[in-house]
């Protein structure tokens, strides 16, 4: 077999696994409705059970997360040996956003607790928007090169060979610009912390801290990966509900995630040792979802001994809100979408992990690969399980079916198991509510309610604006539709 047919393989898998299991339970649904009813009812223990398990993670992250902002962590970093030494270095690739986005993001990470005149910036700009760019590092540049202990710009330019125009490439140009800087200043690699940041990121003002503290603190920290928790508050309190459900349930899988660090990869806005990122030759440029796999490319090049190791604090980006309803979830499809494209993972970890099967233990590689293959499959099915095939068999058998006392305690069955399962949808609810920023003076008095009231959509957003886009990928690597990068429009209204 060639290696092209064989990653091609590789790619219909995931797809073809999705697209399987629906088309198998549609068919049975009307062939063999009692076992679907068998399998659905089963499916649904299962699923109470796996939210009564999230709940109980989600709960003891979002404790640690709470105590964790309250710590002022400077004094603490000033105990450790060698904090000194250190130095932060902050990619801040962009595209097109506003000058107010930029300035926001910077003026928080100057405002910090750890000193600025330590932490190094790279605002990372596109060929493409080279002078919207210009016009941009005009107006901040003056008023924060000063702030920091140097203040990088780099344009990626347009049409470098073997890459997709996107953040990835982009990174890789400016790491590659930004290593040969770090060499004139004689900075040892070990003693760089890079972070990556969206540009409209604001961190903490614990942050730099807090990721200082836990870099001095653990045993090997280069071969270690530190992702705080995603917020979404800059333009909550602007967004259309159903993007404020998604963004909460992102940060919610991600409190979860930490919980257990061995089933996460980096995620949006995360940092790691500048040493790793020169050991892997930075960023590939080919890819889309490349804050997730710097991770997969380090556990691979380190052989497995490369980890998550949380961060209980939280970095606040923007929803995709856009002018108007529609296209705000247009936005929020196409950033999904593009989410769901990690999936491209799967034949990559395939691909490598046979190069890599003496060197990688055995039950490392099936870990990693059992989250990213079952993380995707449950992504774009469960949904679909749980609202149309607890129905579909009800509605299509026939009358010796109907007859039976399975048939008919079934909808009370899983009308029980769902309202169990409910206690979840409850919990999120209610630290959702804690999560919220500040309510704004612009803000009407009912929005605080609709705040409650907008988990009555989540089936439906779970439905439209995640399984849907998750298989919309899957089946675009499966028949080698490849998806490019599309850049997520992200805006805050003009009193934000």
């Amino acid at each position: 077999m060639s290696p092209y047919l064989r990653y091609r393989l590789y790619e219909i898998l995931p797809g073809a696994l999705t697209w399987g299991v629906l088309a198998l339970g549609t068919i049975l649904s009307f062939i063999k409705p009692l076992w679907v009813i068998y399998f659905i009812i089963v499916f649904d223990m299962y699923w109470v059970f796996r939210v009564a398990y999230f709940s109980i993670f989600l709960v003891l992250s979002w404790r640690k997360f709470q105590k964790s902002v309250r710590v002022r962590w400077m004094p603490q970093v000033e105990k450790k040996t060698g904090w000194k030494e250190l130095y932060h270095l902050v990619f801040l690739p962009m595209y097109d956003e506003d000058v107010h986005v930029v300035r926001t993001t910077l003026k928080h990470l100057a405002e910090g607790s750890f000193p600025p005149n330590r932490i190094m910036i790279v605002l990372a700009g596109e060929g493409r928007k080279e002078d919207h760019f210009k016009k941009v590092v005009a107006e901040v540049l003056p008023e924060f090169k000063q702030a920091f202990f140097k203040f990088w710009t780099t344009v990626h330019p347009v049409g470098l060979p073997d890459e997709i125009p996107g953040k990835g490439s982009n990174l890789n140009y400016a790491g590659q610009i930004i290593q040969k800087e770090i060499d004139k200043l004689g900075i040892p690699y070990e003693g760089v912390i890079a972070s990556t940041f969206d540009v409209d990121t604001v961190v903490h003002p614990e942050y730099m801290a807090y990721l200082t503290h836990e870099y001095l603190s653990i045993p090997d920290p280069t071969h270690a990966a530190y992702q705080p928790v995603a917020l979404y508050n800059n333009n909550m309190w602007e967004s259309p509900a159903v993007l404020r459900i998604m963004s909460f349930g992102t940060t919610f899988w991600l409190l979860f995630a930490l919980a257990r660090p061995d089933t996460v990869t980096t995620f949006s806005s995360h940092s790691m040792s500048f040493k790793t990122l020169v050991d892997v030759g930075f960023w590939q440029k080919d890819v889309v979802s490349e804050d997730s796999r710097i991770f997969l490319q380090a556990f691979l090049h380190y052989n497995g001994r490369y980890r998550i190791h949380p961060l209980y604090i939280p970095v606040s980006m923007d929803t995709v809100r856009d002018d108007t309803w529609w296209k705000s979830i247009r936005n929020l499809y196409k950033q999904q979408r593009r989410w769901a494209w990690g999936v491209e993972h799967v034949p990559y970890l395939l691909w490598n992990f046979r190069k890599k099967r003496k060197e990688i233990p055995f039950r490392a590689r099936a870990k990693q690969l059992w989250y990213q293959l079952e993380g995707k499959f449950s992504w774009g099915t469960t949904a679909l399980m749980l609202l149309i095939f607890g129905r579909l068999p009800l509605w299509v058998a026939g009358d010796e079916v109907r007859r039976t006392v399975l048939f008919q305690n079934t909808p009370h069955i899983l009308e029980w198991l769902m309202g169990i399962a409910m206690l979840g949808l409850i919990i999120s609810m209610t630290l959702s509510l804690t999560l919220l920023p500040p309510v704004p003076h612009h803000a009407k008095r009912h929005l605080s309610v609709i705040m409650v009231l907008q988990w009555a959509l989540l089936p439906v957003s779970l439905l439209l604006v995640s399984a849907i886009p998750a298989i919309d990928a899957q089946t675009h690597l499966m028949f080698g539709k490849y998806l490019g990068f599309n850049v997520s429009q992200k805006k805050r209204a003009t009193y934000a």
